[in-house]
């Protein structure tokens, strides 16, 4: 039987969690927890996330510090 909710995790009794990564970590395991969520890699998002800050003039370092903030760890 296949999974009733596309966003659901095989296995899993609930939702896929966004949660920040212990393991896949550089600062503080956003980008880490963000690729698994999205089941992409890891240093796609860090590219993306780099490159959004040079075009943004860092104003997406203000949304990964909320991120970081509200986040919770795995």
């Amino acid at each position: 039987m296949s999974n009733p909710l596309p966003y659901q995790q095989p296995g899993s009794n609930g939702p896929k969690r966004l949660t920040r990564s212990r393991d896949d970590r550089m600062i503080s395991g956003v980008c880490g927890g963000l690729a698994r969520y999205l089941n992409i890699d890891a240093t796609l998002i860090r590219v993306l996330m780099v490159v959004a800050l040079l075009i943004g003039f860092f104003t997406p370092g203000i949304a990964y510090l909320i991120a970081w903030a509200l986040i919770p760890e795995e």
